[in-house]
């Protein structure tokens, strides 16, 4: 049962680099300018142990924003649909808070607490006269227990989920007394490609086909051995391997179709999408240190009834196909100098019921930032839209082994069918996907 808490938060206060940084103008990547990337990414970051975290941090906050100066500065309009960024050394925005009581009496950990409790662990915003819209915003509250949570909201215009988490490992090596980050930041914006981006502003939320309800979240927790059975039912089918994020989001995709197909209908078209790492694919290779953003996406279409007739293995392989098209789909994109306005813009998907967004966090590297005091017990990103179908693939609490699976993907009257798919036999195998109990539901 969880415990209702009260957060006190500082008034909260800028942190500037410890020492003087260059000034000017930075252009930002085609990629950076995105519309869809003009928000920030929130995340919870929960830590077992920590004595005067709050303190320890600002400081090293401060003596790594010398190296990562940009990130202290601002985003300015340069043109329509355009931003750069100012150098201006203003600073990130910092909050202390503090909670009287523990990480386990408030439950925070398993994530089981209330919804809006987990907001009051983010940073309010600063008055405009304390410097207004900066690019990375950061709470530390520490509990009773020593433990502290750090709630972050990153500007992804600046960097994707990799560069964040580079940038929270340089502060995490001065936070252990380092004098100097391991990786050397660099900027390196000029070594993507300049291709001229097809939208400068990003289509409106269409309505779904029940604009009166929300998309219901629900979590799932696969333990490994679980992971392991469904990638040996894949080779005993297929005589191939694939990658857990490939079963994982090739099982939630099949059931959450087979949740909507009744009404969406069996030929409608359902639309997988997913982000790739493409700093391989960038020739000339991108500077080491690059903290940019350097994904693209990969789209997996087909008729529902293709989806939720075929077996899992069938799903599996329609994910590997559209990963192994990516070089090729990317080397286009790059090429594509000129587009025109009859182009398809891949990285403006339709934003529908029938589209799955689907996000691996498991990878990016903030399970291994440790501030001085042990590693993050749990990383949570924190939902940011209840209209857009979405999934993210993280690693659950410690102890805990294996992935969960944060889903808000479904509106409330397909839950229970989609909860029931998750446990449905694969038409082609002998076992369940997935078993679910509660809320909180773990795979066995």
């Amino acid at each position: 049962m969880s415990l209702n808490f009260s957060v006190v938060k500082s008034a909260g206060a800028m942190v500037s680099p410890a020492q003087p940084t260059p000034p000017g103008e930075l252009s930002l990547s085609v990629i950076d300018q995105l519309p869809g990337l003009r928000r920030k990414v929130q995340t919870l970051h929960f830590f077992r142990h920590g004595e005067n975290a709050a303190e320890v941090i600002r400081a090293a906050i401060a003596k790594a924003l010398v190296y990562y100066y940009p990130l202290a500065g601002r985003l300015r309009e340069s043109g329509p649909g355009e931003v750069l960024v100012e150098c201006t050394r203003e600073g990130i925005w910092l909050v202390e808070a503090s909670v009287e009581c523990s990480l386990e009496a408030a439950d925070l950990i398993d994530g089981n607490c209330e919804r809006t409790l987990l907001f009051e662990l983010l940073p309010h915003p600063p008055m405009e006269k304390d410097g207004f819209d900066p690019l990375v915003l950061m709470q530390v509250t520490s509990f009773a227990c020593n433990g502290y949570v750090i709630g972050l909201e990153f500007s992804h215009v600046i960097c994707d989920g990799l560069g964040a988490a580079q940038f929270l490992g340089a502060v995490a090596e001065f936070s252990r007394g380092l004098d100097r980050p391991s990786i050397e930041p660099a900027w390196g914006r000029e070594a993507l490609p300049q291709t001229r981006m097809l939208s400068i502003t990003a289509p409106p939320l269409p309505p779904l086909p029940f604009p009166d309800q929300r998309l219901e979240q629900a979590t799932v927790d696969v333990l490994p051995q679980r992971i392991d059975e469904l990638k040996q039912e894949f080779h005993r089918q297929t005589g191939e391997t694939c990658s857990t994020f490939e079963v994982l989001t090739a099982n939630i995709w099949k059931s959450r179709t087979e949740a909507i197909s009744m009404d969406v209908g069996k030929d409608a078209e359902v639309l997988l999408v997913f982000f790739a790492n493409v700093r391989p694919q960038v020739h000339p290779p991108l500077p080491k240190g690059f903290y940019g953003n350097c994904f693209f996406p990969v789209n997996v279409e087909a008729p529902a009834g293709k989806i939720t007739e075929g077996s899992l293995a069938d799903v599996v392989k329609l994910i590997k196909e559209a990963k192994s098209r990516l070089p090729d789909e990317f080397a286009k994109w790059v090429a594509r100098k000129d587009a025109t306005s009859s182009s398809v813009d891949p990285f403006l998907p339709p934003l529908s019921y029938v589209t799955l967004f689907v996000t691996e966090w498991a990878r990016l590297g903030f399970g291994a930032i440790d501030y001085g005091w042990g590693l993050p017990a749990y990383v949570m990103p924190i939902q940011y839209t209840n209209v857009v179908p979405g999934c993210v693939v993280a690693s659950p609490p410690t102890p805990q082994k294996g992935v969960r699976l944060i889903t808000w993907c479904v509106q409330e009257e397909h839950l229970p069918a989609f909860r029931n798919g998750l446990v449905k036999p694969d038409r082609k195998g002998d076992h369940p996907v997935f078993s679910v109990h509660d809320e909180k539901e773990q795979l066995n």
